[in-house]
């Protein structure tokens, strides 16, 4: 019996409610402007799978259509100036995350960079709750790290540039 106690609070621990194991990570996501960082609009929930990080995004407020999503290099959602002299919605989140310095825009399951998710499909209501995998990603990735959700949606090629997906909307860090 002195050994199924300790097995009996490791499974309590791994399975109590609102405990996030290292494993799992959930993401507020706010909308953005080149005023700033603005009101919640949701959150992303994420965990680590046999397949991949698992991203499950409970957003509302978007526009009805396909979204680009990306984990980008930085660790703020704040508007910042570019080089035109202009403020720019969540420009310091930085590029699309790329530690293997591939300069690749190929989609979730190329060999391009990393940051490339797969594509946000919100319905008439504004709302998206789909759930998407990234098979080259863990949730220690996305600590420390933005996730951006895009105007618009995205080709997964560098024409245009970038895949397409336009004005950051909406981002959170990890």
């Amino acid at each position: 019996m002195p050994r199924l106690v300790p097995l009996i609070a490791l499974i309590l621990l791994l399975f109590m409610p609102g405990q996030a194991s290292a494993g799992s990570l959930e993401v507020t996501v706010h909308a953005i402007s080149a005023e700033g960082v603005g009101a919640p609009i949701g959150s992303v929930q994420a965990h680590d799978s046999d397949q991949g990080l698992v991203i499950t995004p409970t957003l509302q407020g978007l526009s009805e259509g396909e979204h680009g999503f990306h984990l980008h290099a930085g660790d703020s959602c704040d508007a910042a100036m570019n080089g035109e002299g202009e403020m720019v919605a969540g420009l310091a989140a930085k590029g699309h995350w790329d530690p293997d310095e591939t300069n690749t825009h190929l989609g979730p399951f190329g060999n391009g960079h990393r940051g490339d998710l797969s594509k946000l499909v919100v319905n008439a209501d504004g709302n998206t709750t789909t759930t998407v995998v990234a098979p080259r990603l863990s949730t220690s990735d996305l600590r420390g790290r933005a996730l951006v959700v895009h105007a618009g949606g995205d080709t997964y090629s560098d024409i245009p540039p970038l895949g397409g997906g336009g004005a950051r909307i909406a981002c959170g860090v990890g």
